[in-house]
């Protein structure tokens, strides 16, 4: 469920009507509802025993206002860089209920998380156990660390979103989690708090959770019998979302629920989950206005001034999102959905069916909460869309457009170079 809807023909995000909103922030912007994310909280969070920690994947929508909303609903945070751990302390997100995870943390990030003290380091590799534990000594504190084991479990999602098979990045392979613990231990300033696992996003099926979570039940029992204090499980995230009305549902948090409770009530330990699209894709769209309507051969475009630098996600995975108009009025023409970037690949939607539009009308991409705003970049020097976030009849603007000159502004020329006359 989310709070996008239309009243009197218009599109609203709970009580803001869109139409206005364009008029004074200007398009294209990214819009999302404390509502639809304050429920998606609950829902999940309600899913799991008391005292779990949902970890909310700042990487899934780190603007601050998303963060500060979903930190005074009591969730923690799971940051993949130095920078994403500033943003959670920021919006107000204890250090202890922030998890770091991430392949290639820094020296400099590792001493950004013991200094804030946060809950635990979930390391990837051997080599960043023993650069934690240089860093952690020089600092003379203890890191808690879990290791992410990867289980080697097809997620059955897309080939860029999976996490949890032997050909990733992610993770330390299963063949060698004992020896990695056996390492962790030796090093003293280090301390084993947990186990850590991913195997991927966007995930529509229990079954790949369910062999995954079996598997790291069995790791647990098999650490304790070789002497590791293991308190923690850090499952991860991964639930997907459906994008297209044909998508198949994916599985209700409780049913996700219900699963991790099978596989772990017995082992007495603390949980940890790390939803992120779950939580904050259903949560946003990207409104934006039409520049032109074009007549080609054989199709007819509908050029918007959103482009793929504002929403990668079509380009990058070939993801579906549902375009609808602003106004709302019966389908009854055949557009391809583009935007201005010079690439072929500047394509939001082909085929799609819509009212008949024309330059300066409003559309909306939904679902696109999660990996829209924070994949962003100013390719073709476009500076990427506004964020506003509203509240029943409040609106904020939560990350302002840059102007051009702004943009330009951050580029420097070398002093070797004669200045522009």
């Amino acid at each position: 469920m989310n709070h996008f809807h239309y009243n009197d023909g218009r599109l609203f995000a709970e009580d803001v009507d869109l139409t206005q909103l364009a008029e004074k922030v200007g398009t294209p912007f990214y819009c999302y509802s404390s509502a639809t994310l304050a429920r998606h909280y609950r829902v999940f969070a309600d899913a799991f025993p008391k005292g779990t920690l949902i970890a909310y994947s700042v990487k899934a929508n780190g603007n601050l206002g998303v963060l500060r909303t979903l930190a005074e609903l009591g969730a923690g945070a799971d940051v993949v860089s130095g920078g994403e751990l500033k943003k959670a302390l920021k919006a107000g997100i204890p250090a202890n209920r922030i998890v770091f995870s991430g392949v290639g943390k820094t020296r400099a990030e590792m001493m950004l998380g013991l200094d804030a003290g946060i809950h635990q380091f979930n390391v990837e590799s051997e080599p960043e156990l023993v650069a934690l534990n240089g860093v952690a000594k020089d600092l003379g504190k203890r890191a808690p660390i879990t290791i992410r084991i990867n289980p080697d479990v097809d997620a059955k999602t897309h080939a860029k979103i999976t996490t949890g098979t032997s050909e990733n990045k992610f993770g330390i392979p299963w063949s060698r989690a004992r020896a990695a613990y056996t390492l962790a231990a030796s090093l003293p300033s280090l301390e084993i708090v947990g186990v850590d696992m991913h195997i991927g996003s966007q995930i529509t099926e229990l079954s790949p959770f369910e062999a995954a979570f079996a598997r790291v039940a069995d790791l647990v029992k098999t650490l304790r019998a070789d002497g590791h204090a293991i308190k923690r499980i850090d499952l991860g995230g991964g639930l997907g979302v459906p994008y297209a009305p044909t998508d198949p549902a994916p599985p209700a948090p409780e049913l996700y629920g219900a699963a991790v409770s099978r596989a772990v009530a017995d082992l007495g330990c603390d949980l940890i989950l790390e939803p992120g699209r779950l939580i904050a894709a259903n949560a946003g769209v990207l409104v934006s206005r039409v520049t032109y309507v074009k007549e080609g051969e054989a199709k007819k475009f509908l050029i918007l001034d959103a482009g793929m630098n504002d929403l990668i996600r079509p380009a990058m995975y070939d993801a579906h999102h549902e375009i609808v108009s602003v106004r709302e009025a019966p389908n009854s023409a055949v557009y391809d959905v583009v935007g201005p970037v010079c690439e072929s690949s500047d394509l939001f939607g082909a085929n799609r069916r819509l009212p008949e539009l024309k330059e300066g009308d409003l559309v909306a991409l939904l679902t696109a909460g999660a990996y829209g705003a924070v994949m962003a970049s100013a390719y073709n020097a476009r500076p990427p869309a506004a964020e506003v976030l509203v509240k029943g009849e409040q609106w904020a603007v939560v990350r302002p457009r840059m102007s051009d000159d702004e943009l330009i502004g951050l580029d420097r020329i070398p002093g070797w170079l004669a200045p522009q006359a």
